[in-house]
């Protein structure tokens, strides 16, 4: 029987019939509308303000009109009167991620109407955007979304950004600070009467080395005369100091202690963090940290050295809600400082903090083993470079059979070695991006083939020039150089890449390794961003799926097969800091990403026994899975961002928990400091990479370290415009509190070489003080 379209059948029935029909139909019809509209309604119901923000996202990314006004529009209309309540409320922007995260709605009404300008945007409909960037800046002044990177950003300053673009067609170039504010240094008005404290005069250390361990004081008055003001058990007499008084009467001390971690007036940070109502060991740390930028480096030594034997087991919390355990910290400062200043004629030995369990997010089962060890006397003069012997030359262990493996000293240090001979891994990441560019927009290129100039050659390895008089403009006597050259000039002999999600330039990288002797660690996210898996954004990579799994594996596989033979490859290179978790669950299962990661790893050894397999973590989360679940990958990688004083117990927490060799798969620090002058910051940025590649040489085989550093991978080469949203801006707002020189992660300064003012990209580089500084460090070893 010929299968007719349901309007000629519907023709051919009787009038009766066919009403019927048509009435069916109809019915039909509005229960589909119905049953449609009332599935959205009912979605939409069922998920959170931050789901719906999150799909909005997702189908603005996928250029669909439709669903991205259909979800924001209901997150508006759900939400819109909480979000109007929330902004009567305050009276500035918040601050700390509780209060940023108690403006939930606020946040996402305001991100709802921000992606509907931003889909008119692209629509090419400027002044409906234009209306909706003025609604936000005027209706939601203190609403901050939320990036995956890592931080919160103001809405409506984007906002501003974006109608100024729309009415000039660009956005002028932010001028940085010429002027300096000079800090008022802390002068103390109680020093005490000891500078490296006997604590054993005043009381009594009982179950050292212990969970046990306490220190009891029997003598408070003697202690706290001997340890000066600021510094516990001495937490009261300071509001006695002349100064205090003087700076309460000039309100110089008004607002949150927070407020004052990057305060250029020392004097007034010192007194509100000694008075600050902190936990004693985070109030003394930041007490500590003062003083230091005050140049009083006993009195900070004595803050930290209380914290190690009062509260060794204090804890803070990170801007990312992780904990930072300042007993640990306070010790790696405590080092660094006598390291630094050897005439002061001390050392610290047998002190020790060992927390157990304490490499998750779970604080309440920590288990704080403590040793304060001593104070004594030292010869500034004496060798701590330990001089290998034959013994210790012999080879205990051996990781790898191909021209690149790992070997393990008799003494236990370790090696990477490459055609037979040591390799230290003196990376940097080179990722040259072109001012303008940005994924969150869709407009990044591939650095790997762009000419823009047409001249046949790529643009940032071969055609960059050096700014050298930072006027930005190509003089006479600034001659074409290329990144490649000044690479090499600089010592580098690593680079770090992922093959995806741009293709790789293999006759790029043969160049680069040919000519100028520059390896690649070549890498998979293995799910991070859900790139590899085949996972949307959100919920994200799961690493207990089969199918995404099985996604990632291919994924490997392919790099590993196309890129294996090519003799610039120096080892393979697992993951981004995936157990941070963003677009993927690797937070929350970190036992099955690690397990993963271990079938990977050997899963690669049977296809490439030539090069090792690392993985790049975040800082040490989850150190202990790690060392449990992947006995087949044979490096530890992790990004650190620690501070001034490099990498504080990396180097013997990995020892203890995995006994791998380890590399600072990223580390660095921004060439900004708000109120300092360019001079000033980029010195403060080279002195923070001067003490962290310090450190890493350290703790290399045969240092007086833990003997397990292989190198490291500084972050970056070249700053990146579009970091903080607005890529033809080189911004200056801090993105997120972080242990920098001037408190925040200014995310767009972090390159050894600027830009200028972004009028000769991709060709202009104005090196800092940081490339000249690792000229110099990188060839000592």
């Amino acid at each position: 029987m010929k299968n007719y379209p349901i309007f000629c059948t519907v023709r051919r029935t009787p009038y009766a019939v066919r009403q019927v029909v048509i009435l069916i139909l109809l019915y039909c019809v509005l229960c589909i509308e119905y049953c449609v509209s009332g599935a959205f309604a009912e979605e939409a119901t069922a998920l959170t303000s931050q789901e719906i923000i999150t799909k909005s996202w997702e189908a603005h990314g996928k250029r669909d009109v439709e669903a991205t006004f259909k979800f924001t529009q209901e997150c508006i209309d759900r939400y819109q009167q909480e979000a109007e309540k929330i902004q009567g409320s305050l009276q500035e922007m918040p601050k700390s991620k509780n209060d940023i995260e108690a403006a939930q709605a606020l946040n996402d009404v305001a991100t709802a109407y921000f992606i509907q300008a931003e889909s008119y945007m692209r629509q090419e409909k400027p002044q409906e955007a234009k209306k909706l960037f003025q609604l936000i800046t005027e209706k939601y002044p203190f609403a901050q979304a939320w990036d995956q990177r890592g931080w919160y950003w103001s809405i409506a300053e984007a906002s501003k950004q974006s109608i100024k673009k729309i009415e000039t067609g660009s956005i002028e170039i932010e001028q940085r600070k010429k002027v300096s504010q000079r800090p008022t240094k802390a002068v103390l008005y109680d020093p005490g009467i000891e500078d490296f404290v006997d604590y054993d005069r005043y009381g009594a250390f009982e179950n050292v080395g212990t969970k046990e361990y306490r220190y009891v004081i029997k003598d408070q008055e003697g202690l706290m005369a001997a340890v000066g003001e600021g510094v516990y058990p001495n937490t009261t007499s300071i509001r006695w100091d002349p100064e205090f008084k003087k700076a309460a009467k000039e309100k110089r001390l008004e607002g949150s202690h927070w407020d004052f971690v990057t305060s250029p007036d020392l004097e007034a940070a010192f007194l509100k963090w000694a008075t600050a109502p902190e936990p004693e060991g985070v109030k003394l740390f930041y007490v500590g940290l003062t003083l230091e930028k005050s140049g009083l480096i006993i009195h900070a030594l004595k803050c930290y050295y209380a914290i190690v034997v009062n509260f060794p087991g204090s804890y803070g919390w990170t801007y990312w809600k992780t904990p930072w355990h300042v007993g640990q910290a306070a010790l790696s400062k405590i080092k660094y400082l006598l390291k630094q200043n050897p005439q002061l004629g001390y050392k610290l030995v047998d002190a020790n903090i060992t927390i157990l369990n304490g490499f998750d997010n779970d604080v309440s089962n920590d288990v704080v083993i403590t040793n304060p060890g001593k104070f004594v006397k030292s010869n500034p003069l004496e060798q701590v470079k330990q001089k290998p012997t034959q013994a210790s030359l012999i080879i205990k262990k051996q990781v790898g059979k191909g021209k690149v493996h790992l070997v393990q000293h008799a003494n236990n240090d370790w090696e990477l070695i490459v055609d037979g001979k040591p390799y230290i891994v003196k990376g940097i990441t080179y990722t040259p991006t072109k001012i303008g560019q940005s994924p969150d927009e869709g407009t990044m290129g591939n650095w790997m083939y762009e000419d823009f100039n047409n001249n046949g050659r790529i643009d940032g390895p071969y055609d960059s020039f050096v700014d050298a008089n930072r006027n930005n403009l190509q003089d006479k006597d600034e001659p074409t150089v290329g990144d490649f050259r000044l690479l090499k000039e600089m010592g580098v002999n690593t680079i770090r890449l992922y093959h995806h999600p741009h293709k790789v330039n293999k006759e790029l990288l043969r160049d680069l390794y040919s000519k100028y002797g520059i390896r690649v660690i070549l890498g998979d996210f293995l799910g991070k961003y859900a790139l590899g898996s085949g996972a949307p954004w959100y919920p994200g990579t799961d690493y207990t799926n089969e199918e995404h799994k099985k996604n990632m594996m291919q994924s490997v596989a392919n790099m590993v097969l196309e890129f294996k033979d090519e003799p610039f490859i120096l080892f393979w290179l697992l993951g981004n800091e995936n157990v941070y978790g963003f677009a993927c669950n690797a937070d929350k299962e970190p036992d099955a990403f690690f397990k993963f990661a271990n079938e990977v790893a050997a899963y690669i050894k049977t296809i490439d026994p030539e090069h090792p397999v690392a993985i790049c973590s975040g800082d040490v989360l989850f150190l202990d899975k790690f060392g449990k679940d992947a006995p087949d990958i044979d490096i530890f990688g992790t990004n650190a961002y620690r501070g001034d004083y490099g990498f504080g117990y990396i180097w013997k927490q990995v020892k203890e928990q995995a006994d791998k060799p380890v590399f600072i798969t990223e580390f660095g620090c921004p060439a900004y400091i708000e109120g300092k002058t360019t001079e000033e910051s980029e010195e403060s940025q080279a002195k923070y990479h001067e003490a962290a590649w310090q450190d890493i040489q350290a703790h290399m085989a045969f240092e007086e370290g833990e003997g397990n550093a292989i190198g490291g991978v500084i972050f970056e080469w070249l700053d990146e415009w579009w970091k903080a949203y607005e890529p033809s801006l080189h911004d200056t707002k801090g993105l997120a509190t972080g242990p920098f020189p001037g408190g925040y992660m200014y995310e767009e300064w972090f390159g050894l070489s600027g830009q200028g003012d972004g009028s000769q990209s991709p060709y202009l580089r104005q090196l800092r003080k940081s490339y000249y500084l690792y000229k110099k460090l990188l060839r000592k070893r």
